[in-house]
């Protein structure tokens, strides 16, 4: 399948659709109270990476698998488990054995209350020498594992790329061998402060991405803005994919939501993507209503990912990119719990009335 400058491995029973690398967590939610009051948490798994192939699976129906590693215990058996229950394939995750305490190595957790307006959402991060952050570029023979796994697309980003400081080499090297196995490869610049804040920062973090997107085919996000927006103001989010591609030729497609925080529970949404000089952008949704809104931006790069795959128009993939990524800021958790047919009436101008 081709899109212009970008060669989409063709479908085939022997492929995998998409492969990724990333951090899978437990999430622990309080619902629609504080962290600090309440008495019960809901659990769901989530992690950047993660997000983007539970929802090409769960949603649109492709062929995935996680790589990523977890401690051997009740917890990473139930992180295992919400994998399996989206139909991600659990067969590439690196077991560790828990030392009893989890001193040697532990799973992630992070617990995470939604905000409602004007109380934005508050994270808690519980990942400190988690088992993925101590994966490293010589522990495995990447080449070897994509010649088995043989995936079309592979995704990794910059969450992975903060886990620890041996993560930035291991990105570089999967990355190097997905590129090598034939996979279109993709890197979203997510950034996470609490991942930095002892690493060097934003300044740190971008050096890192400077390093890795050399390797991309496919870039989700910008590093900054020319310009403060208050508005969806598409010149503004152009102009930063355009120089993205300008510092990097090797970028074939660059694609950034579209996002204005109006407070906790509306924010101004759309998304763009420019590919060969063209831009395609989704129709605009000032005020939309949010209850959850993490997983927004990854939602939207399964909803762009997916129509590459299936070998849509950019018109119409960025539709969907946007709508999915609308929707899925509907409900709560991390994870897509919609189908295909969901995100089409939604982008072709579905509307909330009951469907009976």
């Amino acid at each position: 399948m081709t899109h212009s400058a970008l060669t989409v491995p063709p479908s085939s029973a022997t492929r995998l659709d998409c492969l990724a690398l990333g951090e899978v967590m437990l999430r622990l939610d309080p619902g629609e109270g504080r962290i600090r009051r309440t008495e019960t948490f809901r659990v769901w798994e989530g992690g950047g990476e993660y997000n983007v192939i539970q929802a090409l699976t769960q949603c649109f129906g492709h062929s995935t698998a996680i790589l990523t590693s977890l401690v051997d215990n009740e917890v990473g058996q139930l992180i295992a488990g919400l994998i399996r229950r989206s139909g991600v394939s659990t067969d590439w995750i690196q077991w560790r054995p828990h030392d009893g305490l989890g001193r040697d190595s532990r799973n992630g957790l992070y617990f995470l209350e939604r905000g409602f307006g004007e109380r934005g959402a508050l994270a808690v991060m519980d990942r400190a020498n988690t088992a993925i952050a101590q994966l490293r570029a010589e522990d495995l023979d990447w080449a070897a594992l994509f010649d088995r796994v043989r995936p079309r697309w592979f995704h990794v980003g910059g969450v992975m790329t903060g886990l620890s400081e041996h993560s930035p080499a291991l990105v570089d090297a999967v990355m190097r061998a997905a590129r090598a196995s034939g996979a279109v490869v993709s890197y979203d610049l997510n950034y996470r402060a609490s991942l930095w804040q002892q690493r060097g920062g934003k300044a740190a973090a971008e050096a890192c991405n400077t390093n890795l997107l050399a390797l991309a085919d496919v870039v989700f996000g910008v590093e900054s803005l020319p310009r403060p927006v208050d508005h969806l103001d598409e010149a503004v989010f152009t102009e930063a994919l355009a120089d993205l591609q300008t510092r990097f030729p090797n970028i074939k497609l660059a694609a950034s939501t579209m996002r204005v925080v109006r407070d906790a529970s509306h924010n101004d949404w759309s998304g763009l993507c420019r590919m060969d000089g063209q831009v395609y952008a989704a129709r605009h949704r000032p005020n939309l209503p949010i209850l959850d809104r993490v997983g927004g931006g990854d939602a939207f790069a399964a909803g762009l990912i997916h129509g590459l795959l299936d070998d849509q128009p950019l018109s119409q993939a960025i539709e969907y990119a946007a709508a999915h990524g609308a929707l899925v800021m509907t409900t709560p958790g991390d994870n897509s719990s919609f189908s295909e047919a969901d995100v089409r009436a939604y982008a072709d101008g579905g509307d909330a009335a009951v469907k009976r």
